[in-house]
């Protein structure tokens, strides 16, 4: 599974957009396999964007790809360089909500398109809540989501950062 993602996702510099989505005081995230040191990465949802894509068009369109939802596209929180070789992407995070009738849609496990269907790396779609993040390893966790101590930490993060 290594190989498949480094040849679809890796050694290239990749420009991605991700979604943060807080609904009862949980945030939405992923579970990818296959990810991280752990086999396993928790993330908001979100994905590249395509050449012509708008950053907006793709969060939307990846979304609905990865958790079925329809979303409207707020502001700009924050930007993340994302670096474990092979991977490597400068990650643009936008605060997001459900669009119109979606509000009382739950979110389902979706598909990655870019991956064959036996070869999915999209393990669980889920609400988080902080307690639910402070107890998971830190490796488990994109690196953005690591050591909050308040939904607070979440917000109030602007600019740049990486590792």
């Amino acid at each position: 599974m290594e190989q498949i993602i480094t040849e679809t996702f890796g050694k290239r510099l990749r420009v991605r957009v991700c979604g943060l989505l807080i609904e009862n005081e949980q945030l939405l995230l992923i579970k990818h396999n296959y990810l991280g040191d752990l086999g396993y990465l928790w993330s908001p949802p979100g994905g590249g964007l395509h050449y012509t894509e708008k950053a907006k068009d793709a969060l939307k369109r990846e979304f609905l790809e990865e958790t079925g939802l329809e979303i409207a596209v707020y502001d700009l929180a924050f930007v993340y360089e994302f670096y474990e070789p092979p991977l490597h992407a400068v990650e643009l995070f936008f605060w997001v909500g459900k669009a119109g009738e979606e509000d009382e849609q739950t979110p389902l496990k979706g598909t990655d398109p870019e991956l064959p269907a036996d070869q999915q790396i999209i393990n669980r779609v889920a609400f988080r809540s902080l307690e639910d993040l402070q107890r998971e390893h830190p490796a488990g966790l994109h690196k953005a989501l690591q050591n909050l101590s308040s939904w607070q930490d979440l917000y109030k993060k602007r600019g740049y950062f990486t590792d």
